[in-house]
């Protein structure tokens, strides 16, 4: 099977197919391109379903690819009472340390134990002892303190009385998102960036009306069998814009699926369904790992208000995180860290770490994501809750909030809402495993083994392909990163690359992982990757200039 991804690669985006695409009748049509709608669109194309799935900007833009790249339990939300949930997600997360591995891998995670300091030993051993039965597993927690200061010898020392570890899993979330995607893709499913909603199609309006009678050619689609049936209003299809040509297209469908997360009270809008959500940001901050080097990742509680807070080792970097706000800024721009939050990731490194004396300019980058949380009326954000949420308004069925661990059992659940609004269709919906097991890389002298199996588990049974496909010195690894040079060719060649954004903030994750966001080695990426992009000299010096420009104003430390 072809490795390209609907809707990108070629100099013309791959766009001439698409109003035949789009024309076809279609049982779903999912919106947003985040890990919801992937799992969504997986989970209903091997089970028989026409599934489109259209994101208005690009492949796990959003939310997904701005994760604390956690794959966790939630052992925090032990405290709250939130077994289910807990249960539920230790559950998620080792059937993908199982079936993902190479791409959701284990992480160890330590947490001091400072006297006069929440949640004390007992309270967190007791929290432990519960994660672990969930997880079927049983583990040493609890070190004394010259053997908690060998496992994480940088952390401050005064008043350490001892400390826990416990092991949860991390991944590459852009990453996990394309990989479900291709999996879709295995199954017949279809997936299309930079597809925006501009108006959702009701039964009975004009715009309904016209594509039912083929409004213009190429930009009309066919009427979908049992699409109208229902009262006048209820959704039917959207009306589309696409954002690399501007041409329109309208798509019917027998149910039209809202997965776009924080973004979803804007589409539920339409409808005059008042907001349900309560955006909040989470920040972090990228810093070198021989800055802040760590074989474990720790975990602390905020010296000013309590709150968790982390750092870890990700990709050859190492990350550190979160924080939890209200996202008061317009959706429809790109969320970025602020200076206040800066302050707080920084006073909770020097208070964990005084001894490696961090400042700003030892941060590499930083990125911001807003996360879909059901409004419950809270006065403290983190107090609100990360549960999932389903909702019916007029044939729009809206899925969000929820956790990156338990897309399965959210895209499961939407189909179990969905299928009595599919007559006919009656598929068995008991979770099967997400991937199918990629065959092991044939052995190649310039690959060690754990790149083959980092390659395995993001490119499942097309990381052979992408091994092939390098050219002399591809197989070397970017300096400062864990990616190597043919990751760059394989996504400009069959991974919807439109804009040089998508090839370093989420095909590769290099904009995160390099100064500058990888100015220096541009050279060497357009060398590799403007012939398989079909890029002329002019279009790549446009992109070029806009996508540093978007780091320096979203991806850097913000000016005091």
């Amino acid at each position: 099977m072809s490795p390209r991804l609907n809707g990108g690669g070629a100099a013309d985006g791959g766009r001439d197919e698409l109003p035949a695409l789009l024309a076809r009748e279609w049982d779903l049509l999912i919106i947003g391109g985040g890990i919801t709608g992937a799992g969504i669109l997986l989970e209903a194309a091997r089970r028989g379903l026409k599934a489109l799935l259209v994101e208005q900007r690009d492949f796990a833009w959003g939310t997904s690819s701005r994760s604390s790249k956690l794959v966790h339990g939630g052992l925090r939300y032990l405290k709250e009472g939130k077994f289910g949930l807990t249960r539920e997600s230790v559950r998620e997360r080792e059937h993908l340390l199982r079936e993902a591995a190479g791409l959701v891998e284990p992480q160890s995670f330590a947490f001091g134990d400072y006297r006069g300091r929440k949640p004390g030993r007992r309270m967190f051993q007791l929290g432990l002892a519960i994660y672990d039965l969930m997880a079927g597993q049983r583990a040493r927690h609890h070190y004394p303190r010259d053997e908690f200061l060998a496992l994480a010898p940088n952390v401050a020392s005064a008043e350490l009385e001892g400390g826990m570890c416990y092991t949860d899993a991390k991944t590459d979330d852009a990453r996990l998102v394309l990989r479900v995607l291709h999996e879709a893709q295995r199954h017949g499913g279809v997936a299309v960036n930079y597809l925006a909603v501009e108006q959702l199609l009701r039964a009975g309006d004009d715009a309904a009306q016209d594509a039912k009678h083929g409004a213009k050619a190429g930009q009309g689609a066919k009427p979908v069998q049992g699409a109208t049936a229902g009262q006048n209003g209820t959704v039917c299809g959207a009306r589309l814009r696409d954002g690399i040509t501007e041409a329109t297209h309208q798509v019917r469908a027998r149910l039209v699926v809202s997965a776009t997360g924080a973004w979803a009270d804007g589409l539920r809008a339409q409808g005059g369904a008042a907001p349900r959500l309560r955006p909040l940001r989470g920040s972090h901050l990228v810093l070198p790992a021989w800055r802040l080097p760590l074989a474990q990742a720790v975990s602390l509680m905020h010296p000013a208000d309590g709150r968790p807070v982390f750092a870890f080792p990700w990709e050859g970097v190492t990350l550190v995180g979160t924080t939890d706000v209200d996202h008061r800024a317009n959706m429809a721009h790109e969320a970025a860290i602020t200076r206040a939050e800066v302050d707080y990731l920084m006073a909770a490194l020097h208070d964990q770490f005084p001894q490696l004396a961090l400042v700003e300019r030892d941060i590499i980058a930083t990125y911001a994501g807003v996360r879909p949380v059901i409004d419950s009326g809270q006065s403290d954000p983190s107090k609100e809750g990360r549960e999932h949420a389903l909702w019916l308004e007029n044939g729009l069925l809206t899925v969000t909030g929820g956790k990156l661990t338990t897309f399965r059992v959210i895209a499961l659940d939407a189909l179990k809402k969905a299928a009595p609004l599919l007559p006919g269709w009656n598929a068995e919906l008991q979770p099967q495993p997400v991937f199918v097991q990629p065959p092991p890389l044939r052995y190649n002298r310039h690959l060690s083994v754990s790149q083959a199996a980092r390659l395995r588990g993001r490119y499942g049974p097309q990381a052979q392909a992408l091994v092939d496909a390098a050219h002399d010195g591809e197989l070397e690894t970017i300096g400062g990163s864990e990616t190597i040079w043919a990751q760059l060719r394989w996504a400009a060649r069959g991974e919807a690359v439109q804009k040089l954004e998508d090839l370093l903030l989420r095909r590769t994750r290099l904009g995160l992982q390099l100064r500058g966001g990888g100015v220096e080695v541009m050279a060497r990426v357009r060398a590799i990757c403007q012939a398989e992009l079909g890029w002329s000299d002019v279009r790549w010096s446009a992109e070029q200039n806009a996508y540093l420009a978007l780091w320096n104003s979203h991806y850097s430390v913000p000016v005091a």
